[in-house]
C-alpha cells in the first residue's frame, strides 16, 4: 500500500515537473490599427492616462468602476488607478516611459482577481502625414503555477478581442475630433 502511494506520487511530481518545463514561461499580446490623423496629434492624446478611459474596452464592461489618477497625467510616474466588477477587477497603471512622439510604456499591476505584473505599452508611426500607426499591447512573465494553467489558456485570444475593440473606439474618438 505504502509502496502504490509513493508511486502515485513520484508520478504525480513528474508530470508536475514535465508541466513546467513545457508550460509558457512569457506572454506578449498586441494589436495595431491605422488612423486617419497626424502622429503628433495622436501622440499628444494617448500619452494621458485619463483619455484611455475614453476608449478601453474595460470602462465599458463596468461604466461605474471607480477611477482616479495620481501625480501628473501625461508625465513619467502617473498613475491611473481602478476597482470594478469582477469583469474589470482592480489595479493601476503608472507610466513609467514616454519617448516623444514614438512609445507610452508602462508598468500595468493587477490586485484582483489576482495579483500579477505585466508591461504595457502604446507605440505610434508614421505612415504617411496624416496617417499613423497605433500598436497597443503588453507582455509579462508567468509564474508557477499560473504558468501550468495557461497550457490549457492563450492569454492572446483570451484579451485580443478586449485590444481590437479598444482600438476600433480609439480610431473612431480621433478620427472624430475627440
Amino acid at each position: 500500500m505504502a509502496t502504490a502511494f509513493l508511486y502515485i506520487l513520484g508520478g504525480i511530481l513528474i508530470l508536475v515537473i514535465f508541466l513546467t518545463i513545457i508550460a509558457p514561461k512569457s506572454y506578449i499580446v498586441s494589436r495595431s490599427i491605422q488612423v486617419k490623423k497626424p502622429l503628433p496629434e495622436v501622440f499628444e492624446y494617448l500619452k494621458y492616462l485619463k483619455n484611455q478611459q475614453e476608449w478601453s474596452p474595460w470602462s465599458k464592461k463596468d461604466p461605474y468602476m471607480e477611477n482616479k489618477i495620481l501625480g501628473v497625467d501625461g508625465k513619467v510616474g502617473a498613475i491611473s488607478y481602478w476597482k470594478g466588477n469582477k469583469e474589470v477587477g482592480e489595479g493601476e497603471q503608472e507610466i513609467v516611459a514616454i519617448n516623444e512622439n514614438e512609445s507610452v510604456l508602462t508598468e500595468l499591476r493587477f490586485f484582483k482577481p489576482f495579483k500579477s505584473t505585466s508591461k504595457g505599452f502604446i507605440k505610434v508611426e508614421k505612415v504617411l502625414p496624416d496617417v499613423t500607426t497605433i500598436v497597443w499591447g503588453f507582455s509579462g512573465d508567468y509564474k508557477f503555477p499560473m504558468n501550468i494553467l495557461m497550457i490549457f489558456m492563450n492569454m492572446d485570444k483570451t484579451v485580443g478581442k478586449d485590444f481590437e475593440q479598444g482600438l476600433q473606439d480609439l480610431k473612431r474618438n480621433l478620427e472624430s475630433d475627440f
